[in-house]
């Protein structure tokens, strides 16, 4: 049997230790609290105590790593057993991050490492029962789900209920429906703890048409774990709480007379199952994935899943329950900083890097290869081409797009409304700003709207433009003028009888009554 670490003895933990140690796989317990791990370390003198994280990573003889400590640890803890050649068995949430968990699931791919999530109802013996139930057409179509935990107390102020409670059913959701939902939304409200959710409602809803409902709380005055699921055929509630009969079946079925709809009630069916304690199957199943090297049922994409859906709930909480669409934000390898407030849907090419206190607005569209400075304000109908960089404290509004290979110097400004007034609303007179492929906008530079910047023109530091830039010009002054010409490596360019020649690089140009081009 494979020798198993468990991190973090508290309320949780000492469930995993317990099973662990049944299944006669419990080797070392640690937790930031000695006293705590002694405690239990007392089940028997075989059980080694670590006094240091680092112990746990460094002891060959550990194969497996149980991860049962505050959410906001997951993360790094996680992270460092897989960098120590360790698989992993993390409770849920996977991470408090998209990118953390990303993180986590590509480093578990490159080690070839097993990488597990808690997600202990998908091991409940009633709610496999139901998923083979939903897979063999018996409830028909789905139509709704509504999914209730409820208590009073276990509050915390590390996460918040959303966070707590509603991973064990986003999961189960996801599993009975086998789809992704298209869009999310989320409502909620702090009580005990200002900035702490207490209660959340959750909507879901798929591409196939089914809606479903989350309803969370630990101020609620009893306890009650409950799921519905309305199907045009027949109707199941699964019931965590109770202690016998959990599945029941309802045949109720709609008559349409006189085309009002009649309900018409049965009784319900028991569906009995098997049952096991689903926490002894999940600390099973991870023991069978270490020795088979098989894909654990709920493996790290099953947690980065869930932790994609809770990331978008938790910014809909926060904007008042703003609905959030799935699959519409960035793409590939992108850095977001901590700080930076990314509003979905948006586009976000690869490789793209976006620092400090940025905001950047649903539905803007950023290409690849960029980095957007300090706290950069990108509007929703702004575009910016591939291998652009914005430096610091710069704003980009609706009707401004930028070419590929465009810099913007340190504070310089655009502008979108050519007359503003504080008290007269212009939002629909927005003038289109065009900077073209390769032009430098110097810092403190200011682009009047509803001019165009040409191909790798030039503006200088504090310039103001008011009117269209040639390709290749040189420009400064209040009011911006063409001064001279630049070669695409920003070197200036002298012209003699219409030709010249950039002494940096050796590239060669034509000027006419036309403009400037490379020939």
């Amino acid at each position: 049997m494979p020798n198993i670490a468990v991190i973090g003895c508290g309320y949780w933990g000492k469930n995993l230790i317990r099973n662990f140690w049944e299944l006669r796989a419990l080797h070392t317990l640690y937790d930031a609290d000695e006293k705590k791990a002694k405690e239990w370390g007392s089940l028997s003198p075989q059980v080694n105590i670590a006094s240091q994280l680092t112990e746990v990573f460094r002891d060959e003889s550990i194969e497996g790593i149980v991860v049962a400590t505050p959410a906001e640890s997951h993360y790094r803890i996680a992270r460092e057993a897989l960098k120590a050649g360790k698989d992993v068995f993390v409770e849920k949430p996977l991470a408090l991050k998209v990118r953390e968990g990303k993180e986590l699931v590509t480093l578990a791919k490159e080690k070839d490492r097993i990488l597990m999530v808690g997600h202990l109802l998908e091991y409940h013996p009633g709610i496999i029962k139901l998923k083979q139930m939903i897979s063999n057409g018996e409830l028909g179509k789905i139509n709704y789900i509504h999914s209730t935990r409820l208590n009073l107390g276990k509050f915390r102020t590390e996460e918040n209920i959303l966070w707590s409670f509603a991973p064990h059913d986003i999961s189960v959701i996801l599993l009975l429906l086998g789809e992704m939902p298209q869009e999310v939304s989320a409502h909620g409200g702090s009580y005990l703890n200002q900035g702490v959710a207490d209660v959340t409602m959750t909507t879901m809803d798929f591409p196939s048409g089914v809606k479903s409902h989350i309803f969370v709380s630990w101020l609620h005055p009893y306890k009650e774990q409950k799921l519905v699921i309305v199907g045009d055929r027949k109707m199941a509630v699964f019931d965590d709480v109770v202690q016998q009969d959990k599945l029941l079946l309802f045949s109720h079925r709609i008559d349409w007379i006189e085309r009002i709809p009649i309900p018409r009630k049965e009784d319900a069916e028991v569906i009995h199952f098997d049952m096991e304690e689903p926490l002894k199957s999940e600390c099973r199943h991870f023991l069978d994935c270490l020795q088979t090297r098989q894909k654990p049922k709920t493996d790290g994409n099953n947690g980065l899943r869930v932790l994609e859906i809770l990331d978008l709930c938790q910014r809909s909480l926060e904007m008042g329950g703003k609905v959030f669409t799935l699959g519409k934000g960035p793409q590939g390898d992108v850095f977001i900083h901590d700080t930076a407030c990314v509003d979905e849907p948006v586009e976000i090419g690869e490789g793209t890097k976006i620092w400090h206190f940025t905001h950047i607005m649903p539905g803007a569209k950023i290409g690849e290869r960029c980095i957007i400075g300090q706290n950069v304000f990108i509007g929703s109908g702004a575009i910016l081409g591939n291998n652009i960089k914005i430096q610091n404290n710069v704003s980009i509004y609706d009707e401004v797009i930028l070419e590929e290979d465009v810099f913007c110097g340190p504070s310089m400004v655009f502008t979108n409304v050519f007359n503003p007034r504080s008290f007269i609303s212009r939002k629909k007179e927005f003038r289109k700003t065009l900077v073209k492929r390769g032009a430098t906008l110097g810092a403190n530079a200011t682009i009047i709207c509803g001019n165009k910047i040409g191909q790798y023109a030039f503006i200088g530091a504090g310039s103001v433009i008011t009117k269209d830039i040639p390709d290749y010009a040189l420009v400064y002054g209040n009011p911006g003028k063409v001064k001279g010409w630049v070669c695409q490596c920003a070197e200036e360019i002298t012209f003699r009888s219409g030709k010249a020649m950039c002494k940096a690089c050796g590239k060669r140009y034509k000027k006419d009554h036309v403009g400037v081009r490379l020939i």
